[in-house]
């Protein structure tokens, strides 16, 4: 339903249960919850699609899209991260998909800005967690801007663990300035630096460039991504590929 409407622009509650099958009771239902996340805006009648660049934000959106991918290529990264080294997470899902599996990692110093994954190692034996401030970000669920670049200007940590919203061959994006100033701060502070990256991320770009991908020592990305683009990335950084469970 929700690749409908972004590849139409718009559609009606009728046109959509016919499309999938559902009473519109349903389709009112699920419309409504797609509108709570901020992916689709409803309208009398019917709905339309937000912008990419606004609900590709959304934590709530991103948390539900692509799952398994996500977690197989914490699984990969997780193999990168050894007891009593310093690691940075930043506020993306598949961070908070690591995070869930560094647990059993300790001892570590953590660091992040995202407060899911703070609330993942709050109170963890042997965890030094390490909060970064700043601006609040309701859509992140994080800390943003020049506070959270400045606090993490003072640090430096073993370990840099970031994902972002589009790459290419060449280069990585995020449609947001403020999240891309956050995390050129944290590449910055990374004596090792990770991208982690599902493949529906891949031969994508956004508004702003963040680096390019020969800055990271390795690249997670799950084996969705295509044959050549892989090639190339290959000719310039470590590529690790993750398989998904079925």
């Amino acid at each position: 339903m929700t690749e409908y409407v972004l590849e139409h622009s718009t559609a009606t509650a009728a046109e959509l249960a016919g499309l999938t099958g559902v009473s519109l009771m349903t389709v009112h239902r699920d419309l409504d919850e797609l509108a709570r996340l901020g992916v689709l805006r409803k309208f009398r009648g019917g709905v339309s699609a937000l912008p990419s660049s606004v609900f590709e934000s959304s934590l709530e959106y991103r948390l539900g899209v692509n799952r398994a991918e996500k977690e197989a290529v914490a699984a990969v990264a997780a193999e990168l991260v050894e007891p009593g080294m310093s690691v940075m997470l930043d506020d993306s899902t598949t961070a908070l998909a690591l995070a869930r599996l560094l647990v059993e990692a300790a001892p570590l110093t953590v660091v992040t800005n995202a407060r899911r994954v703070a609330e993942v190692f709050a109170g963890v034996p042997h965890i030094r967690l390490i909060g970064l401030g700043g601006e609040y970000s309701h859509t992140h669920d994080s800390f943003l801007g020049v506070p959270c670049a400045e606090a993490i200007g003072a640090l430096s940590v073993d370990m840099v663990l970031v994902s972002t919203s589009a790459m290419d061959a060449r280069t990585t994006y995020h449609q947001e300035q403020d999240v891309v100033l956050v995390k050129r701060a944290m590449l910055a502070a990374g004596t090792r630096k990770v991208l982690l990256m599902d493949a529906s991320k891949t031969r994508r770009t956004a508004l702003h460039r963040l680096c390019p991908v020969d800055d990271f020592d390795q690249v997670v990305v799950d084996d969705g991504i295509e044959a050549g683009l892989l090639e190339e990335l290959r000719e310039s950084v470590d590529v690790r590929v993750a398989k998904p469970v079925s």
